[in-house]
């Protein structure tokens, strides 16, 4: 006669190989995983339409309002970002796209922000907070600017939001010289230009910067000769979608450094200029991985993916059998450990 804890061994073995054989799987949650797509030739980097972002998986990541740190900000607008990423080998391209009613693009007006999105990276081994890290826990940031990216296609001037202002003379010019329009040529008048501050540039070469953090209250821009992160975005009908380009190895200790087969974390952020959203008042995400398809990964031949390795070398019907057998036999077990029970009462 069979014990309870026999018993419920059976049981527990029956409900095993029933899992195997109707390929149950036995946990279902699963964390969010983006695919970046391997292509040759060259990345569609300023085409958000290109038919080549359709070989890439789209992949809709989840954001909440940054709740830790203030400015704090409850209600942000940008619930989730739809990713895509494609690589040739020696770049990686990585779209965000996101909708978004107002284009908000000018931050000329002291009262107005600008829409943004970042990509994070961990430089650490272990992942650190995914709101800019932490200390001993750097992150690599590229952080794309609307007002950016319009100054590229079209600078934007202080007189074309204020047509009516008057400035009656800078230092640096001459006498009757129009002081809206004149030259900064004097480098002692433009002291951040002089610290090579990225953020008084005449001209940004992208409109993304290129960070590292460590923590709140530690986002530092890298220098001028490390901002090597491209980036372009379009916003259209409603809905920005913004591309970030870059070589796929950086020999800085400050980026991170990506290569084919290997999972890697991502985390991303939004801004809504119209809800007055910037610096730490944002939407973002947690912790997504992040992985490159081989270089051969689009050379699989179908009949390699039809015909999957079986886990077990037993066909279907013979597992069916031994379920039957099984059940049976842990059915009349539990039937004679009753009637053995009752009689003993």
């Amino acid at each position: 006669m069979l014990t309870r804890n026999r018993l419920t061994l059976l049981m527990g073995l029956a409900l095993a190989v029933a899992a195997v054989v109707f390929k149950t799987p036995l946990a279902s949650s699963q964390g969010l995983t983006i695919s970046v797509a391997y292509v040759t030739g060259e990345l569609p980097v300023a085409d958000p339409f290109s038919e080549l972002w359709n070989q890439a998986t789209a992949v809709e990541v989840p954001l909440s309002a940054q709740i830790i740190a203030k400015p704090i900000q409850p209600a942000t607008n940008i619930k989730s970002v739809t990713t895509r990423a494609l690589h040739n080998g020696e770049e990686i391209a990585l779209m965000m796209e996101w909708a978004d009613p107002t284009r908000d693009e000018s931050v000329l007006r002291v009262e107005d922000f600008r829409d943004g999105a970042a990509v994070q990276f961990p430089l650490a081994e272990s992942l650190p907070f995914y709101c800019m890290g932490q200390q001993g826990g750097d992150v690599n940031i590229w952080h794309w600017k609307a007002d950016w990216q319009t100054a590229i296609n079209a600078r934007q001037e202080l007189h074309d939001q204020f047509p009516n202002m008057y400035v009656d003379q800078y230092p640096f010019t001459e006498e009757g010289e129009d002081a809206l329009t004149a030259a900064y040529t004097d480098i002692a008048y433009l002291t951040a230009q002089a610290a090579g501050n990225l953020m008084a540039a005449d001209v940004h070469a992208s409109p993304v910067e290129n960070l590292v953090a460590g923590g709140f209250g530690s986002l530092t821009s890298q220098p001028l000769e490390r901002q090597n992160v491209q980036g372009y975005g379009e916003w259209s009908d409603g809905v920005w979608r913004v591309i970030y380009s870059r070589s796929l190895a950086s020999a800085e200790s400050d980026d991170v450094s990506l290569a084919p087969q290997t999972v890697y974390s991502v985390a991303f952020a939004a801004w809504d200029g119209s809800n007055e959203e910037r610096n730490g008042t944002k939407s973002t995400s947690q912790w997504v991985s992040l992985q490159l398809a081989d270089f051969d990964a689009a050379a699989v031949s179908p009949a390699a993916e039809e015909t999957p390795v079986a886990p077990f070398s037993l066909p279907g019907w013979l597992w069916l059998i031994l379920l039957v057998l099984l059940s049976l036999l842990v059915g009349g077990s539990a039937f004679y450990y009753h009637l053995g029970t009752k009689r003993a009462l």
